[in-house]
């Protein structure tokens, strides 16, 4: 089965295991799903993952955070999609939920938050919104 859009199965299968109260949630793999997940981890979205190696696919398994029964993410939404890429300066990256939020951002120096972007002023493609 292929997928047109691998990181909205990813963000949905996170959404949809939060309102389950799961607390693990594994998905395929990919270096570019490793490093949004590293970046919910620095920010204290998730409590860890890990990538499993199979025999043939790999796949990634992300801890979900829980804050007294209720889930740390409560909104996790794509924003740039492959029929429609939204990308940003550094300026005009957009404040989520008036800065309690994150958005996470693709540029030439990596992925990272809204926040990192602003401060070394590079601009890129905007993937998700946590919040």
């Amino acid at each position: 089965m292929s997928l047109n859009d691998p990181i909205g199965d990813m963000l949905a299968r996170i959404k949809n295991s939060l309102l389950r109260n799961h607390k693990k949630v594994q998905l395929p793999s990919s270096k570019f799903k490793v490093k949004i997940a590293e970046v919910l981890k620095n920010e204290g979205y998730i409590i860890n993952y890990k990538v499993l190696d199979d025999e043939k696919k790999p796949s990634l398994e992300i801890e979900l955070k829980y804050n007294y029964g209720s889930p740390v993410i409560s909104s996790i939404q794509r924003v740039s999609k492959p029929g429609r890429r939204i990308f940003s300066s550094a300026e005009s990256l957009p404040k989520i939920n008036n800065g309690l939020g994150i958005a996470i951002v693709s540029t030439p120096k990596g992925v990272m938050t809204d926040i990192d972007a602003r401060k070394q002023k590079v601009g890129g493609e905007i993937i998700c919104k946590v919040f």
